[in-house]
């Protein structure tokens, strides 16, 4: 690519989603925008952005630019730093992702972080889907699971996540509370649908519990742990999240076989940036205070 301002440009476009915004951004007026766009798709041969009334939409070809842009733009802005010596600059993007069910325990010490840094644009993605990291579609990613072993990642251990077997009060009031795993077979229960997760208490639960006690069966943890709240079953949940509802019982001890491992990862590329090691070490901190 022989011209770096129509990347850049293009950049633009696709975080901001208008010309306009591009252009203030860039200090730059709306037809150069418009100019650059036009060129780069012309040089590439491909659309990189769909046109509507509301703005711009990236296409396939223009979420590719944008993360590469981003991480690309990560990088030199790292570099500026070391040379003007603004070792503690922390601004731009910052972008997370987790799976759903740690938002409560993840959005509080981003706001936080956004706080400190008000220069920070804070994106949390979650989702099932891993991101990739190696395309810049996130600077940190906190996964759940065996450790990640994709090239050109670096994964540090983070936390251990205790899960426990809880039902709701008003379920002990008609069923009782379970003896022991013996007991089980004369209770309820809430599990996932997808009989192939490889979650250590998914697997526990279908060894140990007979499939017609699992009456009630949900497609993410949202929806379990409604479902247990609301008395349909005994579930797992996670144990800080339980503690924080006084109508849910732990019907037996944990199990340690159960507990799974959450992993901080991030790309070789970016993982040495002002930006992501000042987060990490932010929420290292924080997360201190999250089994307590």
């Amino acid at each position: 690519m022989d011209n770096w301002d129509e990347v850049r440009t293009a950049y633009q476009v696709a975080r901001m989603g208008t010309v306009s915004g591009a252009a203030e951004v860039l200090g730059v007026h709306h037809a150069t925008v418009i100019r650059h766009i036009d060129a780069i798709e012309a040089r590439l041969g491909v659309k990189l952005f769909q046109r509507h009334a509301r703005g711009y939409t990236s296409t396939e070809a223009g979420e590719d630019l944008l993360r590469v842009a981003q991480a690309t733009e990560d990088q030199f802005n790292q570099l500026v730093g070391r040379m003007k010596g603004r070792g503690d600059d922390v601004s731009g993007e910052l972008v997370v992702t987790s799976l759903a069910s740690l938002a409560p325990l993840v959005v509080p010490v981003l706001s936080e972080f956004q706080r400190l840094h008000p220069g920070l644009i804070v994106r949390y993605l979650t989702g099932d889907r891993l991101f990739r990291l190696e395309y810049g579609e996130a600077h940190v990613a906190i996964r759940a699971g065996s450790a990640p072993d994709q090239p050109d990642n670096v994964v540090q251990p983070f936390i251990t996540q205790e899960v426990g077997l809880f039902a709701s009060a008003s379920y002990i009031e008609r069923h009782g509370k379970p003896s022991g795993v013996a007991d089980f077979g004369n209770h309820f229960f809430v599990s996932t649908d997808d009989e192939n997760s490889r979650a250590p208490f998914s697997r526990w639960l279908r060894a140990t519990v007979p499939a017609e006690n699992i009456t009630f069966r949900c497609t993410n943890n949202f929806c379990i742990r409604e479902a247990v709240s609301s008395g349909a079953g005994i579930g797992f949940m996670a144990r800080w999240e339980a503690a924080r509802d006084p109508n849910l019982v732990e019907v037996i001890d944990p199990m340690a076989e159960w507990f799974g491992n959450l992993w901080l990862v991030t790309h070789v590329d970016l993982h040495r940036t002002t930006k992501v090691q000042s987060f990490l070490s932010y929420l290292k901190d924080q997360s201190k205070g999250w089994l307590a």
